[in-house]
């Protein structure tokens, strides 16, 4: 078997270069590859296309990359959380493509499957559809999407072993286990990395077959977008 385990962060991200197409697993903040994502921070690299659910917050996340002016374009379904991003889209220094959240997830999973495209109905009759092909399956309108080309997918898992199986907790089960599916070279950051075979098979969401590069991260922040609290009287 060819050994999939790096070092650390800046050994998994080595190969990325100006102009890359990236996947980005998690939801928010939830999940999200914190130790690759500051790791591509250093090593500055340029012109970024971005494929994620969001774009971070100013501080932390992909908002670190933006502040830096690293990314060309971000495709997103949310970025409501980050004012950098709303000033650099409003000036014009960054191309977004917004889309609806499900076809987002599901362009990942047709580039996994290795399908080329997708029908959907969200979108039709609005500016999503533009410039796009329309096709009436049984007397309703869809949408075709194509399946995202993404040359890396960066993810995030609680739990790896050294063939690249991963189990993803709780919410953090959101876009990583689609996005580990359709990059060219997926790269998997884990908080505890075990050997080969100590991960019960009923478990694991994403198969070792789809994983590159693993790597146990470190000092995980997990921060919260918005924190909310009831108010004890």
């Amino acid at each position: 078997m060819i050994n999939k385990v790096v070092s650390d962060a800046e050994e998994a991200i080595k190969d990325i270069s100006d102009g890359a197409t990236i996947m980005l697993g998690g939801f928010g903040l939830c999940g999200i590859p914190e130790n690759c994502i500051n790791a591509l921070v250093e090593k500055n690299v340029k012109n970024l296309i971005c494929i994620s659910n969001n774009a971070g917050v100013d501080d932390f996340g992909i908002g670190l990359m933006l502040k830096k002016r690293q990314v060309k374009k971000m495709i997103s379904s949310y970025v409501g959380e980050n004012a950098e991003f709303e000033r650099q889209l409003l000036s014009g220094e960054l191309e977004v493509d917004l889309i609806p959240q499900g076809t987002l997830a599901t362009r990942c999973l047709a580039a996994g499957y290795g399908m080329p495209a997708i029908f959907t109905p969200a979108g039709v009759g609005t500016e999503v559809a533009e410039g796009k092909e329309i096709r009436n399956f049984d007397g309703k309108d869809y949408l075709m999407e194509y399946a995202f080309d993404a040359d890396f997918a960066i993810v995030k898992a609680w739990k790896g072993d050294t063939a690249g199986n991963l189990i993803f907790r709780s919410t953090s089960r959101n876009f990583n286990p689609v996005m580990a599916m359709a990059g060219k070279i997926t790269i998997a950051e884990v908080e505890e990395l075990v050997e080969a075979g100590e991960l019960d098979p009923d478990y694991i969401h994403t198969p070792g077959i789809y994983v590159h590069r693993i790597f146990q991260g470190k000092d995980y922040e997990k921060r919260i977008e918005q924190r909310t609290v009831r108010k004890v009287n």
